[in-house]
């Protein structure tokens, strides 16, 4: 018996799916260990493999079969959300042509060998060439995009990201939070100073003592070693495909608390990646639901659970068995009040979870201008000074701490900045379900059983896959929209209640 057009489509998807995921690795091997003498051809291997991919998702074949299987009968709830993601995937593909499709993956491989120089360099001006073509690019396959859309320049490339996300819903919940932050940071951190300093614990502590624990955390919260592996990068992320998933951390031998947190951030996202639905691989409806569900998982584990004092009862010994921590530095209210310090500070990896919004806000506004022209790219420098100077009260001495921080831009991810913030107000309404839900969660979390949280997002969050918009998913598990109260009460009872969540 011969496939269907639904069949068909799907057999279609996979080839495509299969494309990403070897890019996904390539991509991965790239920023982990390949060689600098390889970047070049890396890059042409990239725009290969996207050409190819764009080339099959584009042709009048996949448009006839789209059309075909509307025409089939009855599809299953995951089918139909499955064809109507295909459909979308594919309008926005064929209103790129390839070969712009191709320069823009060149430019962005180009741009990011430049960022890695101009960063180690200090030299902004190193990379404004390369990023000033990604940016030109990016606005030119948004723009045709966007007349297909029917969505404004940035809005699509918000919804690429995000989909279904508007810029007006985020104006409204960053003006909100903009204006909410200023006195309940200098609340905190009059409370801060209050209570006294923690001690921080003093190095040096070896890059192999730090990544042993830190997989022996990954493993306790549900990381398969079998499926994925640790290495080291210039910038933390998480990579590969869900069935071989790569994160990477970045260490400092005066600071274990650094690469710590990023294994934990990065453990998040490979969880989510690996809990997604296995009958539904190298589909559309069985990927991930948006960088704001992405980040949402990453920061629940990393903010919400480890650094909890829970969490920390559960890994103080830990740490200073292997650290050979005093009792007193190594108790888990001092490292815990060390992974809760609330400070201004320039770096937004390593920002605390009260200042972290202001440093999306700024990149959101910067982005905005420059999509818009409202901004040339070789003021960025200065403007990014002024607007950490305006939100943080400190200005970067230096590019490297300021505007070259970030990979994002510079490797063509316009519109991607939102979604730290909107995920971790996610993470926040998503976590208090889940305790209310699961009432023995904080003696769980206490003593080190990860099991009953993975399962619940599991369930919850992980296995949904992309069947339906992150707004419905977030309703569905938690009983309401997502609601910026929630993320506040959070922050308001770790840092102002002296109980210290």
């Amino acid at each position: 018996m011969s496939d269907t057009a639904y069949q068909k489509l799907e057999n279609r998807m996979r080839r495509i799916g299969l494309l990403g995921e070897a890019g996904a690795v390539l991509q991965w091997d790239a920023s982990a260990i390949m060689p600098e003498g390889g970047g070049s051809a890396r890059s042409e291997q990239l725009a290969e493999l996207r050409a190819i991919s764009h080339a099959t998702l584009t042709s009048s074949e996949t448009a006839d079969l789209i059309e075909a299987a509307r025409d089939e009968g009855t599809l299953s709830d995951w089918h139909q959300a499955n064809l109507d993601l295909i459909h979308r995937q594919w309008l926005r593909a064929t209103a790129v042509p390839e070969d712009l499709v191709v320069a823009f993956s060149r430019a962005c491989s180009t741009s990011e060998a430049g960022w890695r120089q101009a960063r180690a360099d200090n030299d902004f001006s190193h990379v404004l060439p390369y990023a000033e073509t990604v940016l030109e690019l990016t606005r030119e396959t948004g723009a045709a995009k966007s007349e297909k859309l029917g969505l404004g320049l940035y809005d699509t490339l918000l919804d690429e990201f995000d989909p279904g996300q508007r810029s007006a819903d985020i104006d409204i919940i960053f003006d909100d939070l903009t204006a909410w932050l200023p006195d309940f940071l200098d609340d905190v951190l009059a409370h801060q100073a209050i209570v006294g300093p923690a001690t921080k614990p003093d190095g040096p502590f070896a890059i192999e003592t730090q990544k042993a624990l830190g997989m022996e955390f990954m493993t306790a919260l549900g990381f398969e070693f079998d499926h994925g592996r640790l290495d080291i990068s210039l910038h933390p992320f998480c990579g590969g495909t869900p069935d071989d998933v790569r994160i990477t951390t970045r260490y400092d031998e005066s600071d274990f608390s650094s690469a710590m947190m990023g294994v934990l951030h990065e453990t998040g996202h490979a969880l989510y990646e690996r809990g997604l639905p296995a009958d539904w691989r190298h589909q559309p409806v069985g990927a991930a639901l948006g960088m704001s569900i992405h980040e949402s998982q990453s920061l629940l584990i990393e903010m919400q659970v480890c650094r909890s004092a829970d969490f920390f009862a559960y890994a103080a010994p830990l740490m200073r068995q292997a650290f050979g921590l005093n009792r007193t530095v190594g108790s888990a209210e001092n490292l815990h009040r060390v992974n809760t310090k609330v400070e201004r500070g320039l770096i937004r990896v390593e920002a605390d979870e009260v200042t972290y919004p202001a440093h999306v806000i700024l990149r959101y506004r910067l982005e905005r201008a420059l999509i818009d022209g409202q901004m040339a790219l070789k003021d960025l420098p200065g403007e990014w000074n002024k607007g950490m100077e305006e939100l943080l009260g400190v200005v970067p001495p230096t590019d490297t701490l300021g505007c070259l921080q970030d990979i994002h831009w510079y490797d063509g991810a316009w519109g991607y900045f939102p979604t730290y913030t909107l995920g971790a107000m996610t993470a926040a309404q998503l976590f208090t379900t889940a305790k209310k839900e699961l009432p023995g969660l904080v003696e769980d979390i206490r003593g080190g059983n990860f099991k009953p949280l993975l399962s619940w997002l599991r369930t919850n969050v992980h296995n949904k896959g992309s069947s339906q918009p992150a707004g419905h998913l977030i309703k569905h598990v938690t009983g309401q929209p997502l609601n910026a109260e929630i993320f506040k009460n959070h922050l308001r009872q770790r840092y102002l209640d002296a109980t210290r969540a």
